[in-house]
């Protein structure tokens, strides 16, 4: 297929934390809201006059410093965001929201509070600390408002006068969904036997909806969609079709690594996905703008964090449901190291997608950084893409 006319263009963002977008942004006045997890409510940073930037650190190296303040047991992406922040590479943030959906990123976050990495020459700037649900009750849900109401909405409007009304909010919605309908109307274009977009490519896309200032990148996203209309795919069939499930994935560098193994990455549900992350948010007129968000997040969080039994089955049953839409051969669990939550659900996930739903499973950790090792991962999944094709020669399919 042809090149997409603004992929090297959204590839060059994705290569700094600092984005150029980022600067443009607060150039124009706007303030900067880092934050570390997908289970803080995204439209809620993106208030008028507010843009949210989703905490990464592109190509990391060493971790020797952030490893010193939290041991070399804590997961590589929190060690890395810190290591990250000590170098000076989140100067940009005007406040930063974390909540505790895992310990060890907590502790990234307070490290950089105590250290002071961020907001030296900012008296404004604050850190602040949520508490999240662990189920999907409207007790978790009244629990979610107030810790939004407390730890997002009060101190952008204290520390820099954020409009935070109920129509400020249901604003940013819109703004919201109108990213999430192009993301997910470029993400329909994988399925099919011969796919106008490869995964490596849509999630450059979809990763840069959450690193850089989202209304300084609609256009190119809405031209790239209509690029997509007519762009003719390549004829020569890929080997297996995959869904990618899984932790923090920000490394597009993994996504192309497996699709240089010859599997399709036809579609994602991992933190920086679109499955949940880029899910309109339906709102009514019958009650406020803040409740309603903080359910649609509780409904249909993901995270490994929610530990009622119907979260923990449902969560299995999802992936099956999206392995069925965009016509799976096989799943690849994939877990960062030592990310805690991810270790337990890889391995239920893993077994019940095999034993229950009869999906072949490739269940690996990583390093946050693939560069690190992409001989080892290269080979299993070579591995696992040939046992694809042995399954359907034997049940007399094409291999």
């Amino acid at each position: 297929m042809r090149d997409l006319k603004h992929l090297n263009y959204f590839e060059k963002l994705l290569q700094e934390a600092n984005n150029a977008l980022i600067a443009e942004a607060k150039k124009d006045g706007k303030v900067c809201i880092a934050y570390t997890c997908e289970n803080v409510p995204e439209p809620l940073l993106n208030l008028d006059g507010a843009f949210s930037i989703r905490l990464t650190a592109p190509n990391t190296g060493s971790m020797d410093i952030a490893t010193y303040y939290m041991t070399n047991l804590l997961c590589e992406p929190s060690r890395a965001l810190l290591e990250r922040a000590i170098e000076g590479g989140f100067n940009f943030a005007d406040c930063v929201i974390t909540p505790d959906g895992c310990t060890m990123m907590n502790r990234a976050v307070e490290n950089m509070e105590l250290l002071k990495t961020m907001g030296k020459d900012n008296p404004r700037f604050f850190h602040e600390y949520m508490e999240i649900a662990f189920k999907n009750t409207e007790s978790d849900v009244q629990l979610s408002v107030l810790q939004c109401s407390n730890h997002i909405l009060k101190p952008l409007h204290e520390h820099y006068g954020i409009d935070v009304s109920d129509g400020a909010i249901r604003r940013a919605v819109e703004r919201h969904n109108r990213l999430c309908r192009v993301i997910r109307a470029i993400g329909e274009f994988r399925k099919g036997e011969q796919p106008r977009i490869t995964g490596y490519e849509f999630h450059a896309l979809c990763l840069a909806s959450y690193v850089c200032p989202t209304e300084l990148i609609m256009d190119r996203l809405e031209e790239t969609l209509e690029e997509l209309r007519t762009r003719e795919p390549d004829t020569k069939p890929w080997r297996a079709r995959v869904l990618l499930v899984g932790s923090e994935m920000d490394d597009s560098g993994f996504v192309r690594l497996v699709e240089e193994c010859g599997a399709f990455v036809c579609c994602d549900r991992f933190c920086f996905g679109s499955y949940p992350g880029r899910v309109e948010i339906e709102l009514n007129d019958g009650e406020d703008a803040l409740t309603q968000v903080c359910r649609h997040y509780i409904q249909n969080c993901q995270c490994p964090r929610m530990m009622n039994q119907e979260k923990v089955y449902g969560r299995k049953q999802y992936v099956a449901d999206l392995a069925k839409e965009y016509g799976a051969d096989g799943i690849i669990y994939e877990q960062v190291k030592f990310c805690d939550p991810w270790a337990y659900e890889r391995t239920l996930g893993s077994a019940m997608l095999t034993h229950d739903f009869g999906y072949p499973v490739l269940s690996v950790d990583r390093p946050y950084n693939i560069a690190s090792s992409v001989g080892q991962m290269r080979t299993r999944v070579q591995a696992f893409v040939e046992s694809i094709e042995i399954k359907k020669i034997q049940k007399g399919g094409k291999a």
